[in-house]
């Protein structure tokens, strides 16, 4: 649970760089909203301000405003295999607290 935990953060750490990246680049109208790849995810994320810790704040904020990025890539922490989580995608981890543990 720790190895999906570190794996968890370290990928979320690297979606708040990618989308530092993407956002400018979005302003300037260079990046396209590619939907053909999006795995169905249709819940709304969580509020980020519910959060304490700024790393998670940021990481559901990012999450908010790249949803179409995050439904397109596979969760790697197992959550889709789970019977218990059940997600269709990285996204899915942001629509519940499972990306804040």
């Amino acid at each position: 649970m720790k190895r999906a935990r570190l794996s968890l953060l370290v990928f979320s750490l690297l979606l708040i760089f990618f989308a530092v990246g993407a956002e400018a680049a979005q302003k300037q109208g260079t990046v396209p909203k590619d939907q053909s790849l999006r795995k169905g995810e249709s819940r709304a994320t969580l509020d980020p301000g519910q959060f304490n810790d700024a790393r998670v704040k940021e990481a559901y904020r990012i999450a908010k405003e790249i949803p179409w990025v995050l439904d397109s890539i596979y969760c790697f922490c197992m959550c889709k295999e789970s019977p218990n989580f059940r997600h269709k995608s990285l996204l899915s981890c942001y629509v519940d607290n499972h990306a804040a543990m």
